[in-house]
């Protein structure tokens, strides 16, 4: 009978060895397969497609060895969404002409996807939410924004969903129908009576999350006789002066704006811009008196203290924006004028000649960057203000005018950075405040 051999155990410094061999090669394996990993990264075209500083990654955790196989798919994936998201803007420049370039980028596009506004439905149709008179004239931005608002992707039907609400009331209607004064205020009253009556949303924040537009000082004299309206609610009017009770942090100012444009936009015509300054209109304001009076006789400044008849020729006052360096904006019977519209869209810097003025987008847009801002007191340094402008600092001023008149533009149906996307831009910024 034969006896079988048991088989021999491995020794323990034998087995120690071979597992000590075999982490050995894992760790090398690990470490070749990290190395191709991140040249692949490195040599991804969506890096190269980046600028040059390098970008910001977040929510993006550093994982251990068991997501390696991973970790290269995870940076281009969010690499590719950087990118989409610069893309995002449609290759438009955002320069520093806003106060925060950056900010407003990003808030711009979250605006654009979740910014939510109901309409009420209720009232005279009309009175009440109807696009005013014309789109013509010196109310047009009134009625552009009651026409693209109608039609916007940020209306909606559930007023659950909505960050704000609109109050279709159009005072420029009513007085165009010729409702006097005494009765708008009695209209306006009832109408916001009823919607606080019959709905509950304005008691939620007695009506801080509501607003209504008014391209005339009629229309916002015409609300107050509702206090609430008037303190509490967004106001969206042209007429931003402290004598109708504006208040910066809270309402918006409108950009009158003079549409259609009787002649095309200015721009890259510096050459042409031989007049150091000009203005003409009407005396109707203290400092267009003065205005008048100082500078009407100067050879370097046109200035004339009425307003050009169209019997001297077609389009004059429109021509002359396009030969002068600067054009002067001084506040008349009310502080707004569509003549700062009229500047930018022509490339006339605008010399902004009037105190207690918010000017439109002025928490968006840096004004000093593409305007002259005089005090109504140095009208009689208005000249030397203006020569004490280097080419230098007008070629900047000019370039930057020209940047910026994408959103003093009015368009039906509306475009992207557009005045009305501007004004919905600052409402927008305006409900973050609100708390209910």
């Amino acid at each position: 009978m034969t006896v079988g051999k048991h088989p021999q155990m491995p020794s323990p410094s034998s087995t120690f060895c071979s597992l000590q061999g075999s982490l050995l090669t894992l760790a090398v394996l690990t470490l070749i397969s990290f190395t191709y990993l991140s040249l692949r990264s490195l040599n991804s075209p969506q890096i190269h497609s980046l600028s040059s500083s390098p970008p910001q990654i977040t929510g993006v955790a550093v994982t251990t060895t068991v997501a390696a196989a991973n970790s290269g798919k995870k940076v281009r994936e969010t690499v590719e969404e950087e990118v989409d998201d610069n893309d995002g803007d449609g290759g438009d420049e955002i320069s520093d002409l806003y106060h925060n370039p950056e900010v407003f980028r990003l808030n711009y596009k979250e605006m654009e996807r979740k910014f939510k506004v109901f309409i009420y439905p209720d009232g005279d149709p009309n009175t009440f939410y109807q696009t005013p008179r014309k789109l013509t004239g010196k109310y047009a931005s009134e009625g552009y924004f009651f026409q693209n608002i109608r039609d916007s992707k940020f209306r909606t039907e559930d007023p659950d969903q909505a960050h704000i609400f609109f109050i279709p009331i159009s005072c420029h209607k009513m007085r165009g129908k010729g409702t006097s004064y005494e009765n708008m205020t009695i209209i306006v009253q009832n109408y916001v009576d009823s919607l606080i009556a019959k709905y509950p949303y304005w008691n939620r924040t007695l009506g801080a999350d509501h607003f209504f537009v008014t391209c005339h000082d009629v229309g916002v004299r015409a609300t107050e006789g509702v206090p609430f309206l008037v303190k509490n609610a967004i106001r969206v009017v042209c007429s931003p002066s402290y004598d109708v009770n504006f208040i910066p942090h809270k309402d918006v100012a409108l950009p009158q704006v003079l549409q259609p444009f009787a002649l095309p936009a200015g721009g890259n015509d510096i050459e042409n811009r031989t007049t150091l300054g000009f203005w003409a209109g009407h005396r109707n304001s203290k400092i267009r008196v003065i205005l008048a009076r100082v500078w009407e006789n100067d050879t370097e400044l046109d200035i004339s203290n009425n307003r050009i008849s169209r019997a001297t020729g077609q389009l004059v006052y429109q021509k002359r924006f396009y030969r002068t360096k600067f054009c002067i904006c001084p506040g008349g019977s009310q502080v707004n004028s569509a003549r700062i519209a009229d500047s930018i869209h022509y490339g006339c810097v605008p010399v902004i000649l009037s105190d207690y003025y918010d000017l439109p987008f002025n928490d968006i847009l840096d004004w000093h960057k593409f305007s002259v801002i005089v005090k109504e007191h140095d009208v009689y340094q208005l000249k030397q203000i203006l020569k004490a402008k280097s080419g230098v600092d007008f070629v900047a001023l000019h370039k930057n005018l020209v940047k910026v008149q994408k959103h003093f533009q009015w368009n039906s149906p509306p475009i992207k950075y557009d005045a009305f996307h501007m004004v919905m831009y600052d409402l927008w910024l305006r409900h973050h405040v609100i708390k209910y």
